[in-house]
């Protein structure tokens, strides 16, 4: 890795870091600590959702015209505003508009960060550059939570406080690390095609590997992280009867799979088609909601229920480091020439859709209907598998598997392996 490279990797796992702390007790700050209610705390977490859905489609544009690293900066300020804000806020309203600042600052760094990673890699190396982003996101988030855990004391404001106030130090720091990156230059909106906001955005809606890449990806979404912490947690405690203990150590599963997992799939990955590796992801799921549904409607042990339900999520760990080498270097080699950022937000943008739309479909379902539940999410998998199997016939074969790239200069080099040993003896 290069400088550049290094550094925002550094970013990637202090903003991860920073949330970590914060997210997993939000809902219980605002509900509990602060006394403002279950029903403003839901509204705190829709406000997480609202905020990135209004300034993504704005986000794209500004990183084509302004470049990444402006805009990461002015959503690491943003981000770090709301997040003191947050942890200072006593009314019902003063938190609401801190929350939409955070979310807002926290939806805009993605794009940002994966249009510079896309900036500082090429085809050959995007692959690897993604799943290091993934991983140091996961081993942040969970040492935050970690050790955020051990600050919290629910009947002291000031812990929670403290907290936030973390939080956005690790914004601000991840300010000074990030003002001294130095990213090769990307071609600006007017040096792309289409040369306009509205024509970029016509080009992408016309780019129909781009459009089933976003169909697919809001599925995967949907059918995932969509239900972490709402459908599937619901379904394991009232169908599966699993504690809260319990929950806590299948989230653990899902991230130490993925520590694990990750770049011990890499060569997997990188040696086969990107659209067979989704639709693997997909058959992997089917069994993780078929474990599941074990857990919940089988009629073994409370201890066989528990440790199905772990295996759900460590599946869907192992599923999830598939997909971070995969998904996004896609995204990237989709996009034309200086309209990376436009693809990143709008793919983002699909992200948190699902991540909006799926806990209210989920969350009733797991926790009223749980044969259905299983069913449907078992099907969703699925289908997955079939969308991801379309999607390859709609990529040139070094999109779908850019291994051909490197293999097809070898060959236009104009001397094959035999032919240099025959030169060489």
């Amino acid at each position: 890795m290069g400088a550049a490279m290094r550094r925002i990797h550094v970013g990637n796992a202090l903003s991860a870091f920073g949330l970590g702390f914060t997210v997993p007790y939000l809902y219980v700050y605002v509900a509990q600590v602060r006394g403002l209610g279950s029903v403003t705390a839901g509204l705190v977490l829709a406000v997480f959702a609202v905020a990135a859905l209004i300034v993504l489609p704005f986000a794209g544009r500004a990183i084509v015209r302004r470049g990444p690293l402006p805009v990461l900066l002015v959503a690491l300020v943003t981000a770090a505003l709301g997040a003191l804000s947050l942890g200072l806020s006593a009314s019902a309203a003063t938190v609401l508009l801190s929350a939409a600042a955070l979310g807002a600052g926290q939806a805009v760094m993605q794009p940002a960060l994966a249009t510079m990673i896309v900036d500082c890699s090429t085809t050959e190396t995007r692959s690897r550059a993604f799943a290091m982003q993934f991983f140091l996101q996961n081993l942040g988030l969970g040492v935050g939570g970690l050790i955020g855990g051990h600050l919290v004391d629910t009947t002291k404001a000031s812990s929670f406080t403290l907290l936030f106030a973390i939080e956005a130090a690790m914004f601000l720091a991840l300010v000074a690390v990030m003002a001294t990156v130095r990213t090769p230059g990307a071609p600006g909106l007017e040096e792309a095609p289409g040369g306009s906001a509205g024509g970029s955005w016509k080009q992408l809606l016309g780019n129909r590997a781009m459009v089933q890449l976003c169909v697919l990806g809001f599925v995967l979404f949907f059918a995932c992280y969509g239900q972490f912490e709402s459908g599937l947690s619901a379904y394991g405690v009232e169908a599966a009867g699993i504690s809260t203990s319990a929950l806590g150590t299948a989230l653990a599963a899902n991230t130490l799979m993925i520590v694990i997992a990750q770049f011990a799939v890499l060569k997997f990955v990188e040696r086969r088609k990107r659209s067979r590796v989704i639709a693997s992801v997909g058959l992997i799921w089917a069994v993780a909601w078929a474990v599941a549904g074990y857990a919940g409607l089988g009629h073994g042990s409370q201890a066989m229920a528990t440790a199905a339900f772990i295996s759900t999520y460590a599946l869907f760990g192992l599923g999830e480091a598939l997909l971070s080498p995969t998904l996004a270097p896609l995204v990237a080699d989709l996009a034309p020439t200086g309209l990376a950022g436009q693809y990143n937000s709008a793919f983002a943008l699909v992200k948190q859709l699902a991540l909006a739309i799926g806990p209210a479909v989920g969350g009733p379902l797991g926790a009223s209907l749980h044969a259905p539940y299983i069913v449907a999410f078992t099907l969703i998998s699925l289908g997955i598998t079939v969308l991801a199997v379309r999607l390859g016939r709609q990529l040139t074969d070094v999109q779908n598997q850019p291994s051909l790239a490197r293999s097809r200069v070898v060959t236009q080099g104009g001397a094959s392996t035999d032919a240099v040993a025959t030169a060489e003896a």
